[in-house]
């Protein structure tokens, strides 16, 4: 019996686009020919992926999902070639189940999510079944995953912005109804405002540095004592974490207060604590 070799498989995979255990198997009945394998794929009518193979993929859906407990989640970017199809429920539960692979096979990237797998099944197979299917090139952009102590999910104009949110949370079910609002909340912001990050203390340190020489550089332009045009950078400073980190951000819902004190307010009345830690943000395409 003749070797099969994983350079084999990528060879006949990157030629057919068929997943990568069909392609094995393909190899192994050709006994290793590479076009006798290409027609086994083509007798079972898994080489018809390669004929959408080379298609752009511009549209799509991103996903994001959480656990029942709400402790785990999952993002990810879907794309097929028209919005058509990138709209459709059919094409969406693809992603969906994707989406729930990554979360259970944590932690992933888009290579290893392939061989991932959901109710028995790989990703690839339930990616190249979603090709057949719609009709349509399809692949997956890119995929993350979350856990924490509490997680909240968000998507924005049906499948064209993925939020996630993790807490910190304490005297508080995660999973609770009056949690979950205010962490969607939280997640919506997100989606709507696209912050830098979750606090000023996360802010990289070279964007904080960026900005502030760009302040200082402008109050230097200003001619006025080098102490004043310290304040005048270090007000500027302060006017960007406002603007850019979600915790200090005015709440879209409510511009009278930041979204800490939003989330503090939600505490209050569950009877525990909650902080924001961070969070994830696809936008379709970006």
């Amino acid at each position: 019996m003749a070797e099969i070799t994983a350079s084999m498989v990528k060879e006949l995979r990157e030629m057919t686009g068929a997943g990568m255990m069909e392609c094995k198997k393909a190899l192994a009945e050709a006994a290793g020919d590479m076009e006798a394998a290409v027609d086994v794929l083509r007798t079972r009518g898994l080489a018809a992926v390669a004929k959408k193979a080379g298609r752009a993929t511009n549209e799509g859906t991103v996903m994001a999902i959480v656990n029942d407990a709400c402790t785990k989640g999952a993002l990810l970017e879907l794309n097929c070639e028209t919005d058509f199809v990138g709209m459709n429920e059919k094409f969406k539960s693809y992603a969906e189940r994707i989406a729930r692979a990554a979360m259970e096979n944590a932690p992933v990237d888009v290579e290893y999510i392939k061989e991932a797998t959901y109710e028995g099944e790989t990703v690839d197979a339930i990616l190249t079944d979603c090709i057949h299917v719609m009709g349509e090139n399809c692949q997956i952009s890119r995929v993350a995953e979350m856990e924490a102590a509490a997680v909240a999910s968000y998507i924005h104009g049906g499948g064209k912005i993925g939020v996630l949110v993790d807490f910190d949370v304490t005297g508080i079910d995660p999973s609770s109804e009056g949690f979950q609002a205010c962490g969607r909340d939280v997640a919506m912001q997100v989606a709507a405002v696209n912050p830098v990050s979750a606090t000023r203390e996360s802010v990289p340190a070279d964007v904080a540095e960026h900005e502030m020489e760009i302040y200082k550089a402008q109050a230097a332009e200003s001619g006025k004592p080098e102490n004043i045009q310290e304040k005048i950078a270090l007000g500027r400073m302060e006017k960007f974490y406002k603007e850019n980190c979600l915790a200090e951000q005015d709440f879209v819902k409510n511009p009278d207060v930041s979204v800490k004190q939003y989330v503090e307010s939600c505490a209050k009345e569950l009877g525990g604590t909650i902080a924001i830690k961070g969070f994830l943000r696809f936008a379709l395409g970006e």
